[in-house]
């Protein structure tokens, strides 16, 4: 049985990263359970310091999470770190769109926020390294 997994991804404000992230995919946001973590909260599971608001919705402070609407796929969670991005990810996202594509989704994601880091390739494999908004690089093939 193959094991199952996830990405998870430091950010400094994880639902705003969620969101760009989740445009950028096609994916999903997954939704917040406000009445379960307002249970959690009155039981004295959590505190309200656990918790904050995003877009008028009740959130886990901690993270938020994208779900790809193909089944099958790993989740990727964006988990809240108090650290600042300061050197190159060890772990990083490809995004495979094909040649023909490249260009255009290298485009959109720049006007989305993306920065652009440099140009590769490797013989007829060619990429673009981008950052997302909190430095995180990820490469478009």
């Amino acid at each position: 049985m193959a094991t199952e997994f996830q990405v998870t991804i430091d950010a400094t404000d994880p639902h705003v990263l969620a969101d760009w992230w989740a445009e950028a995919l096609g994916w999903g946001v997954e939704p917040s359970d406000e009445d379960f973590i307002r249970r959690m909260v009155a039981e004295g599971h959590a505190s309200e310091d656990d918790t904050t608001t995003h877009r008028g919705v009740l959130v886990w402070t901690l993270g938020a999470a994208l779900r790809s609407p193909d089944p099958g796929r790993p989740r990727v969670l964006f988990q809240r770190s108090t650290e600042e991005k300061t050197v190159k990810n060890r772990v990083h996202l490809d995004l495979h769109v094909g040649a023909e594509k490249r260009e255009a989704e290298v485009a959109r994601l720049l006007a989305m926020g993306a920065r652009e880091l440099w140009r590769a390739g490797q013989g007829p494999l060619v990429w673009a390294t981008l950052a997302d908004p909190e430095g995180n690089e990820f490469c478009v093939a």
